[in-house]
């Protein structure tokens, strides 16, 4: 009988934490339009594979009568559980339980998570829905705060790390998902900044609003903080699933690979005719990618940011690919300071987890201007030629137009190390384009010498043999081809292995 009551009493307490802050605060957190902590992971998670840690912690603070309140769980709810049968771990701030603040003993569960995912080499999910450092526990929130960066860059490179912004995320907190891999938003819900408008108008005496400050729209298209915008919560946990699809559990891994009905031989007719005759009309990267990987799915990452490069992962042959490519519908494919970022990192996020790099390369040159020069462009765009030199995973370059100077160097050119490099016909690889050429050649000639000298530089440089000649290019293909011919170089170098001279680490120009 007495085993019996403790059964119950077990059961009581487990039902009692459940609840976090309890059904009027769950309540309020509906109305708000937002789930709660649970609800999010049992949305996220396989059905039934949620496995909750710490349950019944509770914080230790005495001051300003938080002796007198004690919730179990203390505003997170953390543990481990599946994602398509894989396993991942996860923790979410629950805003019902003192506002989702943390405390020095809420951060000492996230700190247990993030160190058994990392000895157990499985990705982990931060579900952000905070308040901040809880005030009344001084320096005590503000250390558990450090201790989970630690976690985050003892992890980075090594398991896969992602953060969902579900409703408040301010001050410190904002630095645990910057140091994640991949940051998720909801409009009109999410909101990131490290000091809110309040703080913004006692220092600076500008009057601006959470949402124009940090909200979804303005990370995901502005600051390049966000990678994902999501309308829903329901869209965002349904985001994470399929980005980890792509994603293996960890750095000694390789992501899965998916059966699939899509013929690698296939030839896509339409391809023949997607680049206009006229090298100066745009046209959409997208419509090359997309009809080349498999089941024509491309799944784009920061798609409202920097729009002149395109990032993000497909298929080919069933095997994950990261795609970098110029997109000559924004800008012309330029390269620029934002841009420059928004490739390196991704190509470095790619070469953590070995996922093989595909380039479509279409770019013109560099944004030129003092706002870029002024800003760091040469900086900003070592960046991206450090990431491709840097990688040792499969690497392959597809030039579709034009690859003109210091960017065609940087976009994973033969001599920075890429492993096939193939152009289409009507590839035009050369220091820069015809025009500019001779007005630096022939400036002090008449109009009718430079234009013969104009048609002359178009026959030997506006094509890509002279290039092929030399061996920077491997092989012209018909556009037609495209799919096939990146599978096979897949194929090919899928057992690459590639090793740099031993150091610490380099010094990436940041």
């Amino acid at each position: 009988m007495e085993i019996e009551k403790r059964y119950q009493s077990l059961e009581e307490l487990d039902r009692l934490a459940s609840l976090g802050g309890g059904t009027e605060r769950i309540e309020k957190q509906h109305l708000s339009g937002r789930m709660t902590a649970r609800e999010r992971i049992e949305m996220l998670l396989d059905k039934g594979s949620f496995t909750e840690l710490d349950k019944f912690v509770v914080h230790r603070c005495t001051d300003f009568g938080m002796d007198k309140s004690h919730i179990p769980g203390d505003g997170i709810v953390s543990g481990y559980g599946k994602i398509d049968g894989r396993q991942v771990f996860v923790y979410a701030y629950d805003f019902t339980v003192y506002g989702g603040t943390l405390s020095a003993t809420n951060a000492a569960k996230i700190v247990k998570v993030q160190q058994l995912a990392l000895q157990n080499g499985a990705p982990v999910i931060a579900l952000n829905d905070s308040g901040g450092a809880r005030i009344q526990e001084g320096v005590g929130s503000l250390s558990g705060y450090a201790s989970i960066f630690y976690q985050n860059t003892l992890a980075s490179g090594v398991i896969p790390q992602l953060s969902a912004i579900l409703g408040p995320c301010a001050g410190g907190a904002c630095y645990s998902p910057a140091l994640t891999d991949f940051i998720f938003m909801v409009k009109e819900q999410s909101h990131m900044f490290i000091t809110g408008p309040e703080v913004v108008k006692a220092v600076t005496h500008e009057e601006v609003g959470k949402e124009e400050l940090g909200g979804a729209y303005t990370h995901s298209s502005k600051s390049g903080v966000a990678h994902f915008l999501s309308l829903s919560e329901e869209e965002t946990l349904m985001s994470l699933r399929e980005l980890l699809s792509f994603l293996p559990s960890n750095n000694m891994e390789d992501a899965p690979v998916v059966a699939t009905g899509d013929d690698p031989r296939r030839e896509e007719e339409s391809l023949q005719t997607i680049i206009p005759e006229d090298p100066n009309i745009p046209y959409d990267i997208k419509d090359i990618i997309e009809p080349v990987v498999d089941n024509h799915y491309f799944f784009e990452v920061m798609p409202h940011f920097a729009k002149n490069i395109v990032i993000g992962f497909a298929r080919l042959g069933g095997r994950s690919v990261g795609i970098v490519a110029n997109q000559p519908a924004y800008l012309a494919g330029v390269l620029d300071i934002d841009a420059s970022d928004k490739a390196a990192r991704f190509i470095r996020f790619c070469d953590c987890f070995n996922i093989p790099l595909i380039t479509f390369e279409d770019v013109p040159g560099f944004l030129p201007g003092c706002t870029q020069e002024h800003n760091g462009i040469i900086r900003h765009g070592a960046k991206i030629v450090y990431a491709y030199a840097e990688a040792t995973v499969p690497k392959i370059t597809l030039i579709t137009r034009k690859a003109y100077g210091g960017a065609y160097i940087v976009m994973s050119s033969k001599t920075t190390g890429s492993d096939v490099n193939l152009a289409y016909p009507m590839a035009e690889i050369a220091v820069m384009g015809a025009e500019g050429a001779v007005n630096i050649l022939y400036k002090k000639r008449s109009d009718s010498e430079r234009q013969a000298a104009m048609t002359q530089y178009k026959e030997q440089f506006s094509n890509p043999y002279r290039a092929a000649e030399q061996g920077f290019i491997d092989e012209v293909i018909l556009p037609r081809q495209t799919r096939s011919k990146l599978i096979r170089a897949l194929e090919m170098a899928q057992n690459k292995n590639q090793t740099h001279p031993p150091k610490k680490h380099g010094n990436m120009p940041l």
